[in-house]
């Protein structure tokens, strides 16, 4: 729905792709054209290398956006792009195959100067990651080489978890990537989870649009940013800014990317992972600095180059609510079902990216995402207000929604303070009613 508006804002024919469960979903009528890639199971069809490209080729078109989940960060898609003669809108085959192994990445930022998580060299097996949990010393995480999401990725607090933990992670990096490989990395705490946007075209040319506070999340994956973050000083923005843009030009990046970090208490900062790709929450950077991004992506992959570099101006506060088909008071359990009735909130400063409408059907196969709403305002305080009226005027009848738990963190001291960091529904989870049923 985000790509396919932005290509009709530029005068751009869309086609879509849908599998048989998608079969009239709402994405499938605002496009131009929609091609069906198979059945529900997304190895079949939306996972489909082959599916894709002839859904591509027999439509005519000149480009493929990937969009952020399945295969947008697969170089194997993007060089079987370029093989078909179409433009795939993002970094090329090369850099996404060095940035795609997390642990590679890793190194290759190292020499570039940028300060990494101490941990693994690179993929390891069992012994290897007991060893360097044991060099970094406990609590460590496994990471999936491939993929993100918090997918194929565990706490381990002591020696004896590690040997389950990296069965597990092992297995569900597996099943969601195609590749089990896991590395090793000291787990900072308390930390927070900060990111920089960066857009870099084929000239040379590198923008920076500030960071993003990524925090609170569970299961590794975010429920609410905002932009700027609340724990980021100047100096330590442009710091960070900085590092991203050496690494941008040291891989020779080029499209739209995020550089995330962790910030640690006494302000140090440490890479852990480049999403070569369009991230959900996208909206936020685009807010505080008035750049579309997808514009920016269809521009950059079209062969124009940046309009301006360096540093983003930026402007107001911006939150983001990421709104899933999930029942908090199960440990977010996730709710596949069919939407009865939807009702978005409206007025200044609320912007809704959703693909939900009466009847809509949420199915099990893909991720729980329903929407995501976001607001801006003049200032924080005024921007969380903002949030909490658009939350309270939104109606999902039909599956139990994350919207509930959202109210309660936004009304926290910890978030109103802006004083929290990665863990904090683990620890404040059991005095948010929404949590609790």
């Amino acid at each position: 729905m985000r790509v396919i508006r932005a290509l009709h804002e530029l005068g751009i024919e869309a086609v879509a792709v849908y599998s048989t469960v998608d079969e009239g979903a709402l994405h499938t009528r605002l496009a131009d054209r929609a091609v069906c890639v198979g059945p529900a199971s997304a190895a079949e069809s939306y996972l489909k290398i082959p599916s894709i490209i002839a859904a591509a080729t027999t439509t005519r078109c000149d480009a493929v956006h990937p969009g952020w989940g399945f295969l947008a960060e697969n170089p194997a898609f993007a060089e079987a792009c370029a093989d078909n003669e179409l433009v795939f809108v993002g970094p090329t085959a090369k850099t996404m195959a060095r940035m795609g192994d997390k642990a590679v990445a890793k190194q290759e930022l190292v020499a570039a100067g940028v300060p990494v998580v101490p941990g693994s060299e690179g993929v390891t097996d069992l012994e290897g990651a007991r060893a360097a949990a044991e060099q970094a010393g406990y609590p460590v995480l496994l990471k999936a080489v491939a993929g993100g999401g918090g997918k194929g990725m565990r706490l381990v607090k002591d020696p004896d978890e590690l040997e389950g933990a990296f069965q597990t992670a092992s297995s569900e990096a597996d099943a969601a990537f195609g590749e089990a490989g896991l590395y090793v990395e000291k787990a900072i705490v308390p930390a927070r989870h900060v990111e920089v946007q960066v857009l870099a075209d084929a000239n040379g040319g590198v923008l920076t649009l500030g960071e993003r506070e990524c925090s609170i999340q569970r299961r590794h994956q975010k429920l609410i940013e905002e932009s700027p973050s609340p724990a980021v000083t100047a100096e330590i923005r442009e710091q960070m800014e900085d590092a991203a843009e050496r690494a941008a030009r040291a891989i020779e990046y080029r499209n739209a990317g995020t550089f995330e970090f962790l910030l640690g208490p006494e302000g140090s900062f440490y890479f852990i992972e480049l999403n070569a790709r369009l991230q959900v929450e996208h909206p936020v950077s685009e807010l505080v600095t008035g750049f579309d991004i997808v514009r920016e992506q269809l521009r950059i992959a079209a062969g124009e180059a940046l309009a301006t570099a360096g540093r983003a101006g930026r402007r107001g506060h911006a939150i983001e609510v990421r709104i899933n088909a999930e029942d908090p008071s199960r440990d977010f359990l996730p709710v596949p079902g069919r939407i009865e009735r939807f009702r978005p909130p409206l007025g200044p400063g609320v912007r809704v990216d959703t693909q939900l409408e009466d009847g809509a059907l949420v199915p099990p196969q893909y991720d729980s995402l329903l929407g995501k709403i976001v607001v801006w305002d003049v200032d924080r305080p005024s921007a969380i207000d903002r949030c909490l009226r658009a939350l309270a005027e939104l109606e999902i009848v039909g599956v139990p929604t994350t919207a509930g738990a959202a109210i309660d963190i936004l009304r926290t001291e910890e978030f109103s303070s802006g004083r929290y960091s990665t863990g904090f529904l683990a620890e404040a989870g059991k005095r948010l009613p929404a949590l609790t049923g």
